[in-house]
């Protein structure tokens, strides 16, 4: 893949407290990062789901005075673009999909790698996208990974470029987050000169029978770490040429996931409904692309409606931060988890990333409510990835080893004694 063209972090930062005593009230500086991309399917209309949320949002962005960054799923475009000749309307869709990122990025915004190996083996007839490559990049060959990772990296590169010389393709996110364990994706990733990471999400666990991995029990969760390179879950004993920056995740709580349970409830009805006359119009199709994504860990729909529904409702629903899937309530909670765990840092700033799928928006207000009192808030800042790998680079923020997660967690146990 070429040799290592970019180095963040040159040393671990600021050194990480022994105390959650330290009184403090840190800056937190929060990235606005968006999957911007077509179903997994390759089904839906790129206007509705792709350019029309990416300027509703920037509109919402440029409202409030913050950046964003977009991670553009690139082989989606790679698939239109190899198709363009003898479909001219694949054509004029991916000439657009170009023209909304440059415009994107000259209005200050930012522009990563976003990557679903599904489309590798894509094809296009009747005007209806056909993808069934793999979910996940850890069970393609080092080769074959490379080479993927190189074209998406190089087509936004030789894109921006034209804009802004100086434009680095440096963060990317694994299609459905699958980024660990693999004994060579992190090093394809830094040979191709990518330094960060944002694609682990702790305590999510997905088991269906298409795509498994298992993050429930990652060492660092929060803060940004250099990676073991051969599994992201675990954290380094010495610093990496790249930094994962995990997605915030969060215990929503009991009251809103009821409310949240309650109000899925007539829904679920709606879409059970219609997936049903779906089945009988589509046949075997529809029902093997909603089998693949059941929970094989749930033995019964018992099973099932107990941890999809009950269990939320005892103890709390863990949420990742993606604004596509929060009312209100939850970003107001979601804002609150964040500043806790900050403050128990015990440092002066920390990064937080959160995500979203603009694809899947239904309500632009919960986001705007978020973004006007994050905004006007003293103790928040917002910044783009390539903000966030400066800042790394210059030391600003913290960056976790091996050693230092080992010492604090000593510390915290012989409090708890």
């Amino acid at each position: 893949c070429g040799e290592h063209r970019a180095f963040v972090g040159r040393s671990v930062g600021a050194p990480f407290p022994h105390s959650q005593e330290v009184s403090v009230r840190p800056t937190i500086y929060i990235a606005l990062t968006d999957d911007w991309e077509l179903r997994g399917d390759g089904s839906g209309d790129i206007e509705k789901i792709q350019f029309q949320p990416m300027r509703e949002l920037i509109r919402l962005y440029d409202k409030y005075g913050v950046p964003g960054t977009f991670y553009a799923e690139i082989m989606q475009q790679l698939a239109f673009r190899k198709h363009q000749e003898h479909h001219p309307e694949l054509k004029t869709q991916a000439d657009r999909w170009d023209a909304h990122v440059i415009d994107a990025f000259k209005q200050g915004h930012d522009v990563q790698l976003h990557l679903h190996t599904r489309w590798s083996d894509a094809s296009y007839e009747n005007r209806i996208w056909h993808v069934s490559g793999d979910w996940s990049i850890l069970n393609y060959d080092s080769e074959s990974a490379c080479a993927m990772l190189a074209a998406g990296k190089d087509y936004l590169e030789n894109l921006l470029c034209k804009v802004d010389s100086s434009y680095k393709c440096l963060a990317f996110r694994a299609g459905a987050l699958a980024i660990a364990p693999s004994a060579h994706a992190l090093s394809l990733l830094v040979g191709l000169g990518i330094v960060l990471d944002t694609s682990i999400v702790g305590g999510l666990r997905v088991a269906t029978r298409i795509l498994q991995f298992d993050y429930t029990h990652c060492e660092e969760s929060f803060l940004p770490f250099y990676p073991r390179m051969d599994d992201a879950r675990y954290v380094s004993d010495k610093p990496e040429k790249l930094i994962c920056v995990p997605i915030h995740h969060f215990q929503g709580s009991r009251r809103q996931a009821f409310k949240q349970v309650l109000s899925l409830g007539g829904r679920k009805a709606t879409k059970f409904l219609k997936s049903f006359r779906a089945r009988i119009h589509n046949g075997d199709a529809e029902r093997h692309a909603q089998d693949d994504w059941k929970d094989v860990r749930h033995s019964s729909k018992l099973a099932m409606v107990y941890d999809k529904a009950i269990k939320p409702c005892l103890r709390g629903k863990h949420l990742i931060s993606d604004f596509s899937r929060l009312n209100n309530s939850f970003m107001s909670e979601m804002l609150q988890d964040i500043r806790r765990r900050a403050a128990a840092t015990g440092l002066p700033s920390v990064p937080v990333v959160v995500t979203n799928h603009s694809k899947y928006i239904e309500d632009y207000g919960a986001i705007e409510h978020f973004l006007s009192e994050a905004s006007a808030a003293d103790d928040i800042k917002f910044l783009t990835l390539t903000e966030l790998a400066g800042k790394l680079r210059a030391g600003e923020f913290a960056v976790k080893c091996r050693n230092q997660v080992n010492a604090r967690n000593t510390h915290l146990q012989n409090r708890e004694r």
